[in-house]
C-alpha cells in the first residue's frame, strides 16, 4: 500500500519505495496529435527501487496521507474531491481495424487544483508498461505507477489551472471488441482501465472525444460529431481543421459534453446501421446492426416513438428541459446489460428492443420499460449523480420508478397496479427472503467493489419503498421534492441524505426514522392477519400484525389492503401499519370470512402468512377471483408458502394446471407459466416428475391450441418447450422445429428455431446434431451465429465436450461475450444434466472472485444463477455448504450473491428429497 502525502510533509512523502520513470530514447518516435513526443519508449522504462529511508519517509507521513491501493478508495476519493475541480478531458483513440493489435491514445487533464502540496494521483489500472508518457504543466514529469494508480510529485503541480497529458496504449478490459465493432463500458469503475483519469462519480468532467478508425465505420459518442475526416488516398486533410487521419482510416472528432461522471463516458464504433427520426422537434439517431431489414421496419417507429413518450413525459414530470445536446442510442449484441444510461448514446441490449414477431407481452412492456429506465436516468442519474457509489441505488430506483410511471400511458389495456406487482415483489423477495439479503443503502469502502452493490434489491425493492414514501407524502409533495432536488444539484452530485432532507422538510414525517428501516437494513417483514369472532359469528377484532424475523424489533411503516372474502363476494379493506399490531377497524361486524388474502391491492411488502383456511380456499377457488390484481398477489403469496414449505409443490402445480386455461390477464399466465418450471424441475422429486409430464404437456398444448390471442401462444409454447419431458412432446417440438407441424396463430421467428434446436439438443432427440447443423445454417445474422456457434457445446451428448466448454470457460477471454456465456451455463447445468454437471459446481464457485474481478456488474449473479438453477439435489446443496465453511474471510458481499442465488437450491433440497 502506498501514501499520499499533505501538509508540510508533502514532499518527502511524495516518493515512495519504487517507482517508474522514462530516460530520453536514441532517437523521438511519432506522438499522437496535442502531446510533445515521448521521452521514452515503452522499450526505454526502467522500474528501480530506492531505500524508503533516502526519501526520509515518517511514520507522520503514512498517518495523515490518503491510502493509494488498488481500486479508488473512499478516501483518496474524498481527498481528490475536495481538491480538484474545473475538469476537463481531451481524449483522443486511435482504433486499428485487427481487433489483436492495440489501441493506443492521449489524454489532456485540465483541472484547478485547491491544494498543490499533495502528491496528484490518477487512475490507470493497466500499469506502467501501458504509459508512454507524462507532461505535466507544459514539462517532461517524473511519476509512479503502481497499484493501478499514476502518482505525479507536487513539484509538477501548481495552485490553480494545472494541465496533465499522458499518452498510453488503453487497457481492453473496458473496450469490448469484436473484428468489426467496439464499444466502451465505465461502469462502475472502469474509464480507468482504457485511459488515466479520477475514476470516481463525484468529480465530473466536460469531455471532448475524438476517435481515429478504420474508413469504413461508424461512430457515436456522449457529444455530437462536430467533424469528420477520411482523406483519400495520396491525400491529406483539409487544413482547416485540427484532425487528420492517414490513408484508409478516418477521424471523428465529438463536441465537448456538460459536466458528466467518467462512468458515463462512452462511445461506439463499428459497421453499425444508422437510422434517423425527428420526433417533436427532436432529431435521434439509432445505431445498430440488425441485418434483417424486415424486422427493423417493424420495430423502427416504436423504438424511436417510445423514446419520444418518454423524454417529453419526463421534462413535464421534473420541470427541466433534457438536459444534455443530443439523443442517440446503440442496439450492441451480446450487450452485457439490458441497457447503460450514457448521456447522448444510450446503450441497450440489441434483442431486448429489436422484438420478433412473437414477442409476449412482457416482452413488449419489457421493451418499453427499459427505454423508459434509461431514459429517466438523462434526469436521474446523470444530471444529477450519486456523491459516491454507496448511492447507486438513488439513480436506479428513480429510473425504473419513473419508468412504471412513463409506460402507464403507451398501454391503457394493461392492468399497470398488477404490472408493477409482478415486476417488482417477485424479483424482490428472491434476495430478501435469503441468508444473504442487502440492505436498499450499503457502505462502500472502494470503488472497485462498486458492482457487487447491484442486484435486485435495488432494481426492484428500491421501487416498492418509494412507492410507500410517495403514497406516506403524498404525490405532489413527492414531485416538488424531486423537482427540488433536480434543479439544486443539476450537473452536479448528491446524497441520500440530501434527498430526505429536501423532502423531510415538506412532511411531517420522520423520514430518517423510516430510511433506517427501509433504506439502511435488509429484510423484510412476516405479516399475519388475526381474526376473532364473537358470539354470533362475526368478525369482533381484526388486526394485521408483524413480526421481524431478523430479532431485532423492528416495525416496518407501510399502507396496504386486506382483502376479507365470502363465497361469492369480498372486500377489500385499507391498513396503514405503522407498529407492531394494527386493528382494522372496519372488519368489526362483518360476516365470518372463508378467506383473507393481506396485501390484495399489491403495495404492500413482506411475507404475507396465510392462514389455513384461506390456503385451502385458494387451493381450490383462487382461479374464480374477480379482480386480477388480487389473483397475482394470490399467485405471488402462494409461491412463498411453497417455499416457505406451507403449501406443497405438487398442490401448487396442480392449482396452476387448473387455472391455466381460464386466466384471462395476460401478465397473470405469463407469471404461472414463470413458476410452472421451478415447479417442475426444482420441486419436484425427480422420481415424481414422469408422473407429472404429461398431463403438463398436454394442458399447455391444449391452451396453446384453443387460446386465440398471439402473445399468449408464444408464451404457452415457449413454457410447452422449458418442460417438455416425453418421448411424444419431445417429437412434437421436432416436428415444429422440421416445419412439418404447425400451430394456427403461433409466429416464431429465427432466434425461437435456435433456441428449439438447442432445445432438442439437451433432450437428445432423435437427429440432435444434424438439427443443430441445420439450425447453423439457418441463421443469417453474423453476431447470432457466432453466438450459436459458442453456445453449441453446451449441449452436446458427448460428455467430454461439455467438460471442455466449461474448462474453457476458466479462460477469462472466453467469457468475454458474458450472454452467450450465462446461456451456455445454464445448458451446461440443465436439470436433464444434472448428475454430470454436479462436477462443474464447486470449480464455478472457485471462479466468482476472478469473475467478479474481470467482469461487469451483473455477471457475478448470472454466472451463480446459470451454475446453481439446474439443480435441486442434497448433494450440490452441500458442496455450496462446504464452500462457504472453509472460507471464513470469503469476502461478504461474494458470500452473500452465494446464499441469495443458492437460497432456492437450499430450499428445494429439503422440499423435494
Amino acid at each position: 500500500m502506498r501514501s499520499l502525502a499533505t501538509g508540510a510533509d508533502a514532499l518527502a512523502c511524495a516518493m515512495p519505495m519504487g517507482r517508474a520513470t522514462f530516460e530520453p530514447p536514441g532517437a523521438p518516435r511519432d506522438s499522437h496529435p496535442g502531446i510533445a513526443p515521448a521521452r521514452a519508449s515503452a522499450r526505454s522504462l526502467r522500474i528501480w527501487t530506492v531505500a524508503i529511508a533516502s526519501f526520509g519517509v515518517s511514520l507522520a507521513c503514512a498517518r495523515e496521507r490518503p491510502a493509494v491501493e488498488p481500486g479508488v478508495p473512499a478516501a483518496l476519493a474524498k481527498h481528490r474531491r475536495a481538491n480538484i475541480s474545473d475538469l476537463r478531458y481531451g481524449l483522443r483513440l486511435s482504433v486499428p481495424h485487427r481487433r489483436d493489435e492495440a489501441v493506443t491514445g492521449n489524454v489532456t487533464v485540465e483541472f484547478t487544483l485547491r491544494d498543490p502540496s499533495a502528491p496528484l494521483v490518477l487512475d490507470f489500472t493497466p500499469g506502467a508498461d501501458h504509459l508512454h508518457a507524462v507532461r505535466a504543466n507544459g514539462n517532461d514529469a517524473q511519476f509512479e505507477a503502481a497499484d493501478g494508480h499514476i502518482v505525479i510529485p507536487p513539484a509538477a503541480l501548481a495552485a490553480g489551472s494545472n494541465t496533465v497529458e499522458l499518452e498510453f496504449t488503453a487497457g481492453d478490459d473496458a473496450l469490448n471488441r469484436s473484428d468489426d465493432f467496439l464499444y466502451a463500458l465505465f461502469v462502475p469503475d472502469r474509464a480507468s482501465h482504457a485511459f488515466p483519469s479520477f475514476d470516481q462519480p463525484n468529480l465530473k468532467a466536460r469531455v471532448s472525444l475524438s476517435l481515429e478508425l478504420p474508413a469504413d465505420w461508424v461512430a457515436v459518442a456522449n457529444g455530437a460529431p462536430q467533424f469528420s475526416i477520411a482523406p483519400a488516398v495520396g491525400e491529406s486533410a483539409s487544413p482547416g481543421n485540427a484532425a487528420s487521419a492517414p490513408s484508409g482510416r478516418r477521424t471523428v472528432s465529438f463536441a465537448e459534453t456538460p459536466p458528466i461522471s467518467t462512468y458515463l463516458i462512452s462511445f461506439a464504433a463499428g459497421t453499425f446501421q444508422v437510422d434517423t427520426a425527428t420526433l417533436d422537434g427532436r432529431t435521434m439517431h439509432m445505431y445498430h446492426r440488425e441485418t434483417d431489414r424486415a424486422k427493423v421496419a417493424r420495430n423502427r417507429a416504436a423504438i424511436f416513438e417510445l423514446h419520444a413518450r418518454a423524454l417529453s413525459w419526463l421534462e413535464t414530470y421534473t420541470g427541466i428541459p433534457y438536459p444534455f445536446d443530443k439523443f442517440d442510442f446503440v442496439l450492441l449484441p451480446a450487450f452485457q446489460f439490458g441497457g447503460m444510461e450514457h448521456p447522448g448514446a444510450i446503450f441497450y441490449r440489441a434483442q431486448g428492443l429489436m422484438l420478433d414477431e412473437s414477442a409476449t407481452q412482457n416482452q413488449l412492456l419489457g421493451r418499453a420499460s427499459v427505454i423508459a429506465h434509461e431514459t429517466a436516468h438523462m434526469w436521474f442519474g446523470d444530471l444529477v449523480t450519486m456523491d459516491w457509489f454507496n448511492d447507486v441505488w438513488m439513480k436506479e430506483v428513480f429510473a425504473n420508478f419513473m419508468a412504471a410511471k412513463i409506460v402507464n400511458p403507451s398501454f391503457p389495456e394493461v392492468n399497470h397496479d398488477l404490472r408493477f406487482f409482478l415486476a417488482h415483489h417477485p424479483a424482490a423477495y428472491s434476495v430478501d427472503r435469503t441468508a444473504g439479503a442487502n440492505a436498499i443503502r450499503q457502505p462502500l469502502e472502494n470503488l472497485k467493489d462498486a458492482g457487487t452493490l447491484y442486484g435486485p434489491i435495488i432494481y426492484q425493492k428500491a421501487p416498492v419503498v418509494m412507492r410507500q414514501l410517495e403514497l406516506a407524502v403524498g404525490d405532489t409533495v413527492f414531485r416538488d421534492g424531486l423537482r427540488e432536488y433536480l434543479d439544486r444539484f443539476r450537473f452536479a452530485n448528491a446524497t441520500w441524505s440530501d434527498l430526505v432532507d429536501i423532502l423531510d422538510r415538506r412532511s411531517e414525517m420522520d423520514l430518517r426514522a423510516w430510511s433506517r428501516v427501509w433504506v439502511e437494513e435488509p429484510g423484510r417483514p412476516v405479516i399475519r392477519t388475526e381474526v376473532r369472532l364473537d358470539g354470533s359469528g362475526r368478525i369482533e377484532r381484526m388486526t394485521v400484525v408483524q413480526r421481524d424475523p431478523a430479532g431485532r424489533g423492528r416495525a416496518w411503516s407501510q399502507q396496504f389492503g386486506v382483502m376479507v372474502g365470502w363465497e361469492d363476494s369480498s372486500v377489500v379493506l385499507p391498513v396503514e401499519m405503522a407498529g407492531t399490531t394494527t386493528a382494522i377497524p372496519r372488519a368489526r361486524g362483518l360476516a365470518a370470512p372463508r378467506f383473507v388474502l393481506p396485501n390484495a391491492d399489491g403495495r404492500g411488502y413482506g411475507r404475507f402468512v396465510l392462514d389455513s383456511a384461506t390456503l385451502a380456499f385458494l387451493r381450490e377457488r383462487l382461479p374464480r377471483l374477480t379482480d386480477p390484481l388480487a389473483r397475482g398477489v394470490a399467485w405471488v403469496t402462494l409461491w412463498d408458502a411453497v417455499l416457505e414449505s406451507e403449501f406443497a409443490p405438487a398442490d401448487f402445480l396442480d392449482l396452476a394446471l387448473r387455472a391455466i386455461p381460464s386466466e384471462t390477464d395476460e401478465q397473470n399466465v405469463q407469471r404461472i407459466l414463470g413458476y410452472v418450471p421451478d415447479a417442475f424441475w426444482r420441486f419436484l422429486p425427480v422420481r415424481e416428475r414422469d408422473v407429472w409430464a404429461e398431463r403438463l404437456e398436454q394442458v399447455l398444448w391444449d391452451a396453446l391450441e384453443r387460446n386465440e390471442n398471439p402473445r399468449l401462444k408464444t408464451a404457452l409454447f415457449r413454457a410447452y418447450e422449458s418442460v417438455a419431458l416425453t418421448a411424444p412432446a419431445i417429437d412434437r417440438l421436432s416436428r415444429v422445429w422440421n416445419r412439418t407441424l404447425a400451430v394456427a396463430g403461433l409466429r416464431l421467428a429465427e432466434p425461437d428455431y435456435t433456441r428449439l434446436a438447442l432445445d432438442l439438443a439437451v433432450r437428445e432427440a432423435p437427429g440432435w446434431a444434424r438439427i443443430l447443423d441445420e439450425q447453423a445454417g439457418r441463421i443469417e445474422n453474423p453476431d447470432r451465429k457466432a453466438q450459436f456457434a459458442f453456445v453449441r457445446p453446451a449441449v452436446s451428448a458427448d460428455t467430454a465436450v461439455r467438460d471442455s466448454m466449461f474448462a474453457a470457460l476458466r479462460d477469462a477471454r472466453n467469457r468475454e461475450r458474458e450472454p452467450w456465456v450465462l446461456e451456455a451455463l445454464g445448458y451446461l447445468n440443465h436439470p436433464l444434466r444434472g448428475s454430470h454437471a454436479e462436477r462443474y459446481v464447486r470449480p464455478a464457485l472457485e471462479l466468482l472472485e476472478e469473475i467478479q474481478r474481470t467482469g461487469d456488474i451483473f455477471f457475478p449473479s448470472g454466472w451463480l444463477d446459470a451454475t446453481l438453477s439446474g439443480h435441486n439435489s442434497l448433494r450440490v446443496a452441500q458442496i455450496v455448504r462446504d464452500f462457504l465453511e472453509r472460507r471464513p474471510d470469503y469476502p461478504a458481499r461474494l458470500r452473500a450473491k452465494i446464499l441469495q442465488a443458492a437460497d432456492p437450491l437450499f430450499r428445494a433440497a429439503a422440499i423435494a428429497h
